[in-house]
């Protein structure tokens, strides 16, 4: 079941929504959100910070929330991610068997679009401008936690 554009809207709302409370707890501002047949069965957002953890990236979290499901209803779902996915999380895209992936934006961070396309995955870009401007005012307010969570 293929989301309608106003769906699509509402999904990535709820990433930023997700991206928004993470900036409010003092992490990194990226959400996400896994949508099967129309339903939000997982949310996250990144909680490196808040967690002291190296591997919870919005993706992971909203996999993670999502709990354990069968093979058929990951292929059957579509990811919302406010920010391009990286390698690790694009990993995790491809373990699952996810398919669909919409991304906010890709203009602060490029992440692995290409090796997911190849992978069979189809990726949309809303170029996002809340998500961009989210971005930008973190990248401009914590420069330092934002090197860090993209490894520089």
């Amino acid at each position: 079941m293929q989301p309608t554009d106003a769906q699509h809207l509402e999904f990535l709302a709820a990433a930023r929504a997700e991206a928004e409370a993470g900036l409010a707890e003092g992490g990194i501002p990226i959400g996400s959100v896994i949508v099967h047949e129309g339903r939000i069965i997982g949310r996250g957002h990144n909680r490196r910070v808040q967690r002291g953890s190296a591997i919870l990236h919005a993706e992971m979290d909203a996999l993670e929330n999502a709990g354990r499901q069968p093979a058929a209803v990951y292929r059957d779902c579509t990811l919302y991610t406010t920010l391009s996915p990286c390698a690790m999380c694009s990993g995790a895209i491809v373990l699952y068997g996810i398919r669909r992936v919409v991304v906010g934006e890709h203009r602060s961070f490029m992440g692995e679009e290409d090796w997911l396309r190849s992978r069979g995955v189809a990726i949309r870009l809303a170029d996002d401008a809340a998500c961009v401007a989210l971005m930008n005012r973190f990248m401009r307010e914590r420069p330092e936690l934002w090197n860090e969570d993209i490894g520089r």
